[in-house]
């Protein structure tokens, strides 16, 4: 039990640093497109939240999957108003008369 904790929480804290590693080396012209393009990776973990919350039993378990499932969702739907509102910015405007 214990060694499984402990392997979890360094693979946590690696995965931590390795992800604020890459992160900072992307420029900022490319940061949004990047992360709006990662929907797909967040759609991923929400189909894994809904297997973990998926239970019948309200337990830890349960309730950790069902926050997550929640977070995921944000995530999803807050990388897709973002994806949005940047090619709004490319459509061209319309020319009243």
């Amino acid at each position: 039990m214990a060694e499984g904790l402990i392997a979890g929480l360094v693979v946590f804290t690696l995965a931590s640093f390795v992800g604020f590693e890459v992160i900072n080396k992307v420029p900022p012209t490319l940061h949004t497109p990047l992360m709006s393009g990662s929907n797909a990776i967040s759609g991923i973990a929400v189909v894994g939240a809904l297997l973990v919350a998926g239970d019948r039993d309200w337990n830890i378990t349960v309730i950790l999957g069902f926050i997550a499932v929640i977070l995921a969702m944000v995530n999803v739907v807050g990388g897709f108003l973002v994806t949005d509102r940047m090619l709004q910015m490319f459509k061209k405007k319309e020319v009243k008369a």
